[in-house]
Order: C-alpha cells, then structure tokens, then sequence
C-alpha cells in the first residue's frame, strides 16, 4: 500500500476491522501487514502441526549376535536385517563377546564388515564397525539406501480374517 505514518495506518486498520501486524522490524521503514491476527496464528499452528505430523522419525532396531554364530542364525539375522532397512529403519548390527572372546575382538569385526558386503545392495555404512568401552561388544549401524526403502503399497498384505463365522460357513458350504 505503500508508507504511512504509524496513526494513519492504524486508522485504516481499525476501518477495515483488521490488526496492524509489524512482519520485519529490522527494515528500514518497518515492514506492516494488515491480517486478522487471530486467523494468522490459527493457521500457523495448523500448518505446524500439519507438518509434525508428516514428519518421520527415524527407528533404530539392533541385531545382538556373537563371534561363534552358526551359518542358519546368520543367514536369519541378515534376512532380518534386509526387512528392517526395507522398511527405511536404520539397523545397527552388534557381536557381544563372552570369556575369552573378549581377546579376539578382530573375529566380530571381521563379521561385521562381512555382513556389511552382503547387504551392499540395499544398506550403506553409516558407521564403520566401533570397539565400545570395555571392549565387550563391536557394533556396526547401518542405513537403507533411498532405492531400497518399500512403500505401504510394496508391503506384502496381511491375509483378511472373515468377519463372522457364517461367512466361513457360507465359502466353506
């Protein structure tokens, strides 16, 4: 509308039943809007918690294993691994040591970074393979590639369940 002395703007304000809202300050004149302030806000927070709404957080499952694990658990756990990061779940894949275990931390570093080959084509290393304190375990995080994620319409679907046992019968009979 142009510059105006703060009365003036106020007068055309309160004539269009409208708030004198200051939108930058720091400028030279002050930049002002007139809006029902009430309005404003109302669809600020909507929008804010629209956009909460959409926004997701990130999951971090574990995968605890020892050095001495057999080829079948491995080959589960991996498996296991390849549903968390289709789901877009960030994994991180643990080798606990036991006793003496303990003196050979390079078998579950070893471990790590071969299941971190394995599952190339659908993961990358977040996190190299990290001795913790104490040296009792090695862990590794891993993240999903973006090609990688499946999306609710790739999910495979939950069988649907009858919704009385007459409608059972009726198939059935």
């Amino acid at each position: 509308m142009g510059v105006f002395p703060i009365r003036e703007a106020l007068r055309i304000a309160q004539e269009r039943d409208l708030d004198l809202v200051e939108v930058a300050p720091a400028a030279n004149p002050p930049v002002c809007r007139l809006l029902n302030y009430g309005k404003f806000i109302y669809e600020r927070t909507k929008k804010e918690r629209l956009a909460r709404k959409s926004q997701r957080t990130v999951e971090i499952k574990e995968i605890r294993m020892h050095p001495k694990i057999g080829a079948h658990d491995l080959a589960f756990k991996t498996r296991r691994v390849r549903e968390f990061l289709a789901d877009g779940a960030k994994v991180r894949l643990r080798v606990r040591f036991r006793g003496r275990e303990r003196s050979y931390p390079e078998i579950g570093r070893d471990l790590l970074e071969r299941l971190a080959a394995e599952l190339a084509d659908v993961a990358t290393v977040e996190q190299a393979p990290t001795m913790e304190e104490g040296a009792k375990s090695v862990f590794l995080l891993l993240a999903p590639k973006p090609s990688a994620r499946r999306s609710e319409s790739q999910r495979p679907a939950t069988p649907e369940k009858p919704k009385s046992d007459e409608s059972v019968y009726e198939t059935i009979g």
